[in-house]
């Protein structure tokens, strides 16, 4: 997929980065990203000579037929790890689990603290369950890293995408040693999170908003449908004028 994939991306878009330096070139490390767009989990992993194994639902992995078999292929072959969300807890302890399996081989394992994509662009609160847990347990430096206009290129919803240069930038490894061993203080967990959103929005020149994405996704989505609503009783309200005046007509035309 280092060929297949990543040289046809890394030929046509030209993606520019900074700081290869900082990813060792051997040892367990955790990336943590922003995320904009679905094409981040293969803009990165292009630019970097080791391999960066991410999580994803298992639904990827399980479907059945050929197309089933060919999506499973290439979300392994890309690097992808599948994750059952069916558990007691759902997806947060799953992906801790791989993630600490992934480390503990010397690996690279990616990981976006927001916990899904930016809905408008702006880097939102990073969810503690998952980075700062992994990073404690493990002991492995976290690595913050920005992706620049992958959202220009792809937007939700837009198949072709947009020939155009991303940007990719690498900080320096976080190191959190000091708090080995306290992975279950939510107040630490917080603490680590919230540094490493920090480093990303340094590197990526994004407005911060102290909000969950998907608590954001909720409010764009109710906010569309109140503005929906309000259009439509607006038609409805103007075709009932229009209604209302031409009675009123009609029954002065009748009354001359």
């Amino acid at each position: 997929m280092k060929v297949s994939v990543g040289g046809p991306l890394k030929m046509i878009f030209r993606p520019w980065v900074e700081g290869l330096e900082n990813v060792p070139a051997e040892g367990p490390a955790i990336l943590a990203s922003n995320h904009l767009s679905f094409s981040d989990s293969f803009f990165l992993p292009a630019v970097l000579d080791r391999k960066v194994t991410f999580i994803a639902k298992a639904e990827y992995f399980t479907t059945p037929g050929v197309k089933g078999r060919l999506t499973a292929a290439f979300f392994k072959g890309v690097g992808q790890l599948p994750v059952d969300r069916s558990g007691a807890r759902g997806a947060g302890e799953a992906a801790i689990r791989s993630g600490m399996d992934v480390l503990e081989r010397g690996e690279l394992f990616g990981i976006y603290p927001e916990g899904t994509r930016s809905p408008d662009g702006r880097l939102y609160r990073g969810k503690p369950g998952g980075l700062a847990r992994v990073a404690l347990a493990t002991g492995a430096p976290v690595i913050p890293v920005a992706m620049i206009d992958t959202e220009k290129i792809q937007p939700p919803g837009q198949v072709m995408p947009k020939i155009m240069r991303p940007g990719i930038r690498i900080g320096r490894p976080l190191d959190f040693s000091r708090y080995h061993g306290m992975e279950h203080d939510r107040f630490v967990l917080r603490a680590v999170t919230d540094e490493v959103m920090y480093e990303i929005m340094k590197l990526s020149g994004q407005e911060y908003v102290d909000i969950y994405a998907t608590a954001a996704k909720r409010q764009i989505a109710e906010a569309a449908k109140a503005d929906k609503e309000a259009e439509k009783a607006a038609r409805a309200a103007l075709a009932q004028a229009e209604r209302d005046q031409a009675k009123k007509e009609k029954s002065e035309r009748t009354e001359s």
